[in-house]
């Protein structure tokens, strides 16, 4: 841990250079000494050091410095580092300005100038209110701090991006942390920009992308080569499986995933049915071990970059980036996935990221300890968030359209929910809008046949309706079913005959579109299970038809 500093200001440099050489003197061993010229440059300094996460115990101020004076300075400071002790150095004929300063800023001593000897005048003093400072100190956290607001979707999408890819952070609320806010409002006046990211280095990002998160964290954003054997679009179970293979089998190898590896199973708080861990395993467990993995066989993994559109040039097929870019390879896996359904009723939209999220957003989960919280769908992601969360909130109420939680749930998942005091099932319930001022408070429910409306008190409302798949990436070059689902092998057929554009004699491999080496694995193909072992399954065979094709490029 970094030394807690003791900031001195004076506009004498003789005056400050001899404060600076006593405290030196006596505490350099245990403290930073910081030294500034003015009252704004000490102010500057202290921005710095709080977006650092420094600790500053004590301010030692010269009261009369001009445009800004040592009660001015003290006010600001004070905002930011309330906890730190306030010492003024006043010549013999200001102790008004020290009562003044007393009075308005809560000062905790004043010392008259000069303060010769240190030994008798200056270190006693600051003895005592540096003891008392250590007594209550507690040593901040020094990784990556997220600063902003419960009310902010920026910040929901922030620490869900850290979170995901296993990030360590601390999360301050500006509405809790007097000092957190005055920081955040010298870098964003009115803290119309939310959240600052402030990292170990003492860089800071505001407002920042997943990109430029991703590429600060030092993950991959950009590619090594130009081309590859094998382009792989989307990063869930499936697309990571296939680099596992792909990597091991000596294909170079790459995949775009446009937000962190994972997927939606990537937002699961448990899998507990997949083979080989008989506890269960956090989706972002799982997805860092298949990154790892995919990795060490020397697959690249690009973060935080979307493939906007493929095409077809001769023997290549190129994926265009989000730059405009270009990856060109021989042959290309679409293992783009889903994407949830939004939940189209009044509110909700207005309230996304602010108490209404999609999926299981286990980051919010501190911020529903002890309160009511709602979960909407009835599959076995929605089971596995309720019983998530039923760990903090003081009630979980699942809202499910059908009958019984059976319809759509594997049974053990069923049975613990039976089993949990705090969770209730409303069944045939559905969400008819939501209201709160700048957060999520009630939601209106339609219950049973009578479609009676219920209003429900809710901290946080999380949403499992479904999903659709993710491949307008491909609209236009490979047959898709009406529901957007990507046709392959077989499927292909209609009337027991392939498309007019198939260009080959031989017929498709299992999971090879319309397109030559085009191939579509896990939930955005058409007739897939929509389980993890089998995404996974998918993506390694994936890997064996590439290889067949590739020997025809």
């Amino acid at each position: 841990m970094s030394k807690p500093v003791i900031l001195t200001v004076d506009d004498e440099p003789e005056v400050l250079n001899a404060v600076e050489r006593d405290l030196r003197k006596q505490y350099a061993a245990e403290y930073r000494i910081v030294k500034a010229s003015s009252g704004a440059q000490a102010l500057d300094a202290v921005r710095q050091l709080k977006q650092r996460n420094a600790a500053v115990a004590l301010f030692l101020v010269d009261a009369r410095m001009p445009k800004m004076s040592g009660t001015e300075f003290l006010i600001e400071a004070r905002r930011i580092y309330p906890d730190a002790r306030k010492v003024m150095l006043t010549a013999y004929a200001d102790t008004d300005v020290a009562i003044a300063g007393i009075n308005e800023v809560q000062l905790d001593h004043y010392l008259m100038k000069p303060w010769d000897p240190p030994a008798e005048r200056l270190y006693p003093v600051l003895d005592d209110l540096l003891g008392d400072w250590s007594a209550s100190f507690r040593p901040p956290f020094e990784g990556i701090r997220v600063v902003g607001s419960l009310l902010s979707p920026k910040s929901h999408e922030v620490k869900d991006f850290l979170s995901r890819n296993l990030t360590p952070y601390q999360w301050v609320d500006v509405e809790q942390d007097v000092g957190a806010r005055a920081e955040v409002e010298a870098a964003s006046p009115g803290l119309r920009q939310l959240p600052l990211v402030s990292f170990p280095d003492g860089t800071t990002l505001l407002e920042p992308s997943t990109r430029a998160l991703a590429e600060k964290l030092g993950l991959q954003t950009t590619p090594s080569r130009p081309f590859y054997d094998l382009v792989i679009v989307g990063g869930g179970p499936t697309g990571l499986a296939a680099a596992v293979y792909g990597g091991s089998e000596g294909l170079r190898t790459v995949i775009v995933e446009r937000e962190t590896t994972g997927g939606q199973a990537g937002t699961s708080a448990a899998i507990e049915n997949y083979l080989g861990f008989p506890s269960g395993v956090s989706g972002a467990d799982l997805a860092r071990r298949a990154t790892a993995q995919a990795k060490r066989f020397g697959a690249e993994v690009l973060t935080a970059r979307e493939v906007t559109k493929v095409r077809v040039d001769g023997p290549y097929r190129l994926a265009t980036l989000d730059d405009g870019s270009e990856l060109a390879c021989y042959a290309l896996l679409l293992a783009c996935g889903m994407q949830v359904r939004r939940l189209e009723v009044p509110g909700v939209e207005a309230l996304t990221g602010a108490g209404v999220f999609y999926g299981a957003a286990l980051t919010e989960a501190a911020a529903c300890r002890g309160k009511d919280v709602l979960i909407v769908g009835g599959a076995n992601s929605a089971g596995q968030a309720a019983l998530s969360f039923a760990r903090y909130a003081r009630k979980v109420t699942m809202l499910v359209r059908g009958a019984s939680l059976t319809e759509g749930m594997s049974m053990y998942l069923v049975d613990r929910i039976t089993a949990a005091a705090n969770i209730e099932v409303l069944a045939e319930a559905e969400v008819v809008a939501a209201q709160g001022t700048d957060r999520l408070e009630t939601v209106d429910v339609a219950l049973g046949d009578t479609r009676e409306v219920r209003r429900l008190e809710a901290a946080a409302m999380f949403i499992f309706i479904g999903a659709r798949p993710r491949s307008e990436v491909a609209a236009g070059l490979v047959e898709r079913d009406p529901g957007g689902f990507i046709l392959t092998g077989l499927d292909l057929r209609s009337d027991g005959k392939l498309p007019r554009s198939w260009p080959l004699a031989r017929d498709p491999f299992l999971l090879e579109t319309s397109v030559p080496g085009v191939f579509a694995a896990g939930d955005v193909r058409q007739g897939s299970s929509k389980r993890v072992a089998a995404a996974v399954g998918e993506g390694s065979s994936a890997v064996g038809m590439v290889h067949k094709y590739l020997e025809t490029v």
